[in-house]
């Protein structure tokens, strides 16, 4: 993602996570957006290039894709589809309700409970439903209007932002983090999830309150654990990996056998080896599952491995070695060197410690 140094200059928010340079950004992005989608549509309809095709509440939805590309409002889906059903509705009730302010009202009502049952609602939907009434009264909209300008302007809009927010490398559309799965295929949720605040919880939380929020609720979960894990992380932070690794590695070189990597596997009863090469630099790991029936070179089967330093706190290891996947963080010194292994068992003691006898420095 590109970095903007900009000063804040006591920047405050409405909504949580926004930055001054984000918005700046953002500015910039609906700027070009609106000019390309108003040419771009313009050309594409062969029309006179001092009479941009584009409707006003395309300014609303630029406004949601730029500012917040995260938001379930600002998807493909509820930008090019909200508009184009609201539209759609507006268009609709124009032509059954003679009388302007009774379909202007009706067209509203109608766009959100369009939009809603097509999990397609979109803010301004509304304002597009209300065009669409007022234009047609006026006989500057038709039937057609749903789809030019409105699904036009829509999808060139939409474009736009994908290549905006990929040249700022920014994931959108927004895909919120999985959860945790339990990579050991059986009816247990996974470890992570067992204490803490659960999917269930977070249901609950939101009936109780009583109000809809502009967040998904996979985000929202996501966003909860994290707050835990931070404030969890804050409480153990004096315990760094270097104090609890364990610092005799048992490892293997790229050209060692699979057979031999299996050997100290069962020997030191262990699940994972680092592989390093002659110089102390890591190039993997090899475990009991890329050994087995296998008598190749540890080169040609070694993994990727987590990597953390000595300074790191201890408590960051522990999504990656609660996930049902990694047993092992291999931990590198300032030459990023192999200088030790954090296991599970390693942090689970690291764990129990803090609990019963908080860390003293």
């Amino acid at each position: 993602m590109l970095k903007f140094h900009i000063p804040e200059f006591g920047f405050r928010p409405i909504l949580a996570g926004a930055t001054l340079s984000a918005r700046l950004m953002a500015a910039v992005g609906a700027m070009l957006g609106i000019a390309a989608t108003a040419l771009i549509c313009t050309v594409s309809l062969y029309l006179d290039p001092a009479l941009p095709w584009l409707v006003a509440p395309i300014g609303a939805s630029a406004v949601l894709l730029f500012a917040v590309p995260a938001s379930p409002l600002a998807q493909p889906w509820p930008i090019i589809g909200g508009n184009t059903i609201s539209a759609l509705a507006g268009i609709v009730v124009a032509y059954l309700v003679p009388q302007p302010v009774l379909a202007a009202s009706l067209a509203v009502a109608a766009a959100i409970i369009a939009m809603s049952l097509s999990r397609s609602l979109h803010p301004p939907g509304g304002a597009v439903a209300l065009t669409a009434v007022l234009g047609f009264h006026s006989g500057f909209t038709d039937l057609l209007f749903p789809l030019v300008p409105v699904a036009l302007n829509s999808a060139v809009l939409v474009g736009l932002g994908y290549a905006f927010h990929a040249l700022m490398r920014r994931d959108y559309p927004h895909v919120p983090q999985a959860a945790p799965q339990n990579q050991h295929q059986t009816a247990d949720i996974p470890p992570s999830q067992r204490l803490g605040v659960g999917p269930d919880d977070i249901d609950a939380a939101l009936a109780n309150i009583g109000e809809a929020f502009d967040i998904g609720r996979d985000d929202l979960y996501n966003l909860v654990r994290e707050v835990e894990r931070q404030g969890l992380s804050r409480i153990g932070s004096l315990v760094r990996c270097g104090d609890i690794m364990s610092k005799d590695v048992v490892a293997v070189s790229p050209d060692a056998t699979t057979d031999h990597a299996r050997e100290l596997l069962f020997k030191h009863n262990i699940r994972t080896i680092p592989v390093v090469a002659g110089n102390g630099s890591l190039m993997g790991t090899v475990g009991l599952r890329e050994t087995v029936g296998s008598s190749a070179a540890v080169s040609r089967v070694l993994t990727p491995a987590q990597t953390a330093s000595i300074t790191d706190p201890a408590i960051d290891l522990l999504p990656v070695l609660t996930e049902g996947k990694t047993h092992a963080v291999v931990i590198l010194g300032p030459d990023k060197t192999v200088v030790g292994l954090v296991t599970q068992t390693d942090l689970l003691a690291a764990l129990g410690s803090c609990v019963v006898m908080p860390f003293q420095p």
